[in-house]
C-alpha cells in the first residue's frame, strides 16, 4: 500500500493514500476509549461521540449536520474500548470542507448543557434497546467477567446513573485530558494533494491545547476463568465462552487470526458452523471472534439455541476445540483456510471506507501501514505446528470463562 505520512510538531499525525475515485475519505482517529474513563466518567467517551455534533464555537447543531449532507457527503463517528472516530465521504471537490468540518467537532465543541440533557434521554434509550437483545449484551456482560474489575471490562454504553450527572464542565474536562495531538491521527483516501493536506493540518491541528496529564493504561491483572448462569425470560439459550489472547503486538497475533478463522470465521464453512448448524441443525448462529487490545486481548465464541439443545451444543463447541488442540492441521487444508483468509481480506481491501478507517487505526497504532503482500506473507509463514500451540494456550479448557442466558 502505497501511502504518505507526516507529523506535525506537536506530535499530531496524518497519513494519506492517494486514489482515483471521485470520492475521497478522511477522518480522525483518536487513541481514547472507554477503558480511559474514570470510575465516575463510565459512558463519557461515547457521550462526547454523540456531543461532537451538538455545537461548537462557531456551529449550531443544525449548520453541523447540513454541512456535508447538503452537498452529498456522509458524516459518522463511533467509539470502542480504545478509539474515537470521526469520519466523513464527500465528493473530492469538498474534500477541504469535511477537514474544517471535522477538526471544528473534534476541538471546538462546546457541549452546552442543553444538549448534554437531550443527548443523554437519546444514550438512555440507546441502552434500553441494547439491553433488549440479549444476543448483543451477553458481550458485555462477559467482558465484565474476562476483565473483573478493570476498566476494559466496562461497556462502551455507560451507567445509566452516571450519564444523568455529566455536565459542561465534566465534558470539557475529559476532553482537554484525552484528545491530545501525540494521540491522534488524522487519516484520508482521495485524489487530493498531499502537500495541501499538511498546509490545512498545520492550521487546525497545530495549535491544540490540552491538560498536561499523559494517557494512563493499566495492564488487566492476572486472569481467573469463572461461570455464570443468568435467568433471562428469552426463547433461546445464549451461550458465551472464551479468554484472555493476544494483545495487538503480540508475534503470534496473526496467528490467532486464522485460527479463528478457521473455527467460528464469517465462512459458512467455519468449522464450529459446519457442525452445529451444517450438520446438526440445532443453531442458527454461531461464531467465534478475536480482538486485540493494546495491552490484552479477548478471544470468545457465542451461540444460541432452543433450551433443549444447550448441552448438545456446548459439547460439539467443545470438540472442535478439542480436534484443533490435539491434531494438527493437514497442509491440503491448512493452504486452504490461508487462501480464503487472504481472500477475505483483500476483498475487505477493496471497500474504501474500510480501507481508510484501517489506514487510520494502523498508522494510530503502528506508526506504520503493512501492506497487502506484507500481511500475505505473515499468513503464509504460519505452519500447523503453530497454529497449535496457540489452539492449546488460548482454548485450553482450564482456561476458560463462561456465560449462559437461560
Amino acid at each position: 500500500m502505497e501511502y504518505q505520512s507526516y507529523q506535525l510538531s506537536n506530535g499530531f499525525r496524518l497519513i494519506h493514500k492517494p486514489d482515483n475515485s471521485a470520492v475521497s475519505y478522511c477522518g480522525i482517529v483518536i487513541n481514547t476509549g472507554s477503558r480511559d474513563e474514570y470510575e465516575h466518567e463510565h459512558g463519557m467517551a461515547h457521550f462526547i461521540e454523540h456531543m461532537l455534533f451538538k455545537g461548537t464555537a462557531k456551529r449550531r447543531s443544525a449548520h453541523i449536520i447540513n454541512r456535508l449532507e447538503h452537498v452529498g457527503g456522509e458524516l459518522n463517528a463511533f467509539t470502542s474500548k480504545e478509539e474515537t472516530v470521526v469520519y466523513a465521504a464527500v465528493l473530492n471537490e469538498y474534500f477541504f470542507r469535511a477537514m474544517e468540518l471535522l477538526a471544528d467537532i473534534t476541538l471546538n465543541s462546546i457541549y452546552p448543557q442543553k444538549e448534554i440533557d437531550k443527548e443523554v434521554e437519546i444514550i438512555l434509550d440507546e441502552i434500553q434497546s441494547y439491553n433488549d437483545s440479549p444476543s448483543e449484551l451477553i458481550y458485555d456482560d462477559f467482558e465484565e467477567m474476562l476483565f473483573s474489575h478493570h476498566n476494559i471490562g466496562h461497556n462502551i454504553l455507560g451507567n445509566p446513573e452516571l450519564l444523568k450527572k455529566f455536565n459542561t464542565s465534566d465534558s470539557d474536562k475529559f476532553v482537554k485530558r484525552q484528545y491530545r495531538p501525540e494521540e491522534m491521527v488524522f487519516f484520508s483516501m482521495g485524489n487530493i494533494s498531499f502537500k495541501q493536506i499538511v498546509r490545512k493540518a498545520e492550521t487546525y491541528f497545530q495549535n491544540i491545547t490540552n491538560s498536561n496529564e499523559k494517557l494512563r493504561r493499566t495492564a488487566p491483572e492476572s486472569y481467573q476463568p469463572s461461570r455464570a448462569h443468568i435467568a433471562k425470560n428469552t426463547h433461546q439459550v445464549h451461550f458465551m465462552l472464551g479468554n484472555r489472547a493476544y494483545d495487538m503486538y503480540h508475534p503470534d497475533r496473526m496467528g490467532l487470526y486464522l485460527l479463528n478463522n478457521i473455527l467460528g470465521g464469517p465462512g459458512m464453512n467455519s468449522l464450529l458452523n459446519l457442525s452445529l448448524r451444517e450438520k446438526h441443525g440445532l443453531v442458527y448462529n454461531v461464531e467465534s471472534s478475536y480482538q486485540p487490545f493494546t495491552d490484552t486481548g479477548m478471544w470468545t465464541v457465542y451461540f444460541g439455541c432452543d433450551p433443549e439443545n444447550a448441552n448438545r451444543c456446548e459439547q460439539l463447541v467443545y470438540k472442535e476445540l478439542q480436534k484443533l488442540r490435539d491434531f494438527p492441521i493437514s497442509e491440503s487444508n491448512l493452504k486452504k483456510y490461508k487462501l480464503q483468509l487472504m481472500g477475505q481480506m483483500t476483498i475487505s481491501s477493496e471497500q474504501k471506507e474500510n480501507l481508510a478507517l484501517s489506514l487510520g487505526k494502523s498508522f494510530l497504532r503502528y506508526n506504520k501501514v503493512d501492506s497487502m503482500n506484507e500481511i500475505r506473507t505473515h499468513i503464509e509463514n504460519l505452519t500447523a505446528e503453530k497454529l497449535q500451540a496457540i489452539a492449546r494456550e488460548i482454548f485450553d479448557p482450564e482456561k476458560l470463562t463462561i456465560l449462559k442466558y437461560e
